[in-house]
């Protein structure tokens, strides 16, 4: 289980990042959280490999929480 805390771009509509609970937004790059604008918290949650999430796959989510730190979530379209 990971817990994670999650935040909202104030720039871009559907841009999440989620990041380690406790360790904010020390590890998400400069350009990133440049791009990201503004963070705003949205919530706090326990993430395990069956845990579903409306967006995205979170096996994904926490591979990429323990590898870089972070993780984003963009809408369908610029994600394109």
């Amino acid at each position: 289980m990971v817990s994670c805390d999650v935040y909202k771009s104030d720039r871009r509509a559907l841009m999440y990042l989620y990041v380690l609970e406790g360790e904010g937004l020390e590890r998400v790059p400069a350009a990133l959280m440049k791009t990201f604008g503004n963070p705003t918290f949205v919530l706090n949650v326990e993430l395990t490999p069956d845990k579903a999430l409306a967006k995205e796959d979170p096996k994904v989510v926490i591979e990429h929480l323990e590898t870089q730190g972070y993780h984003l979530q963009m809408s369908p379209i610029e994600a394109l």
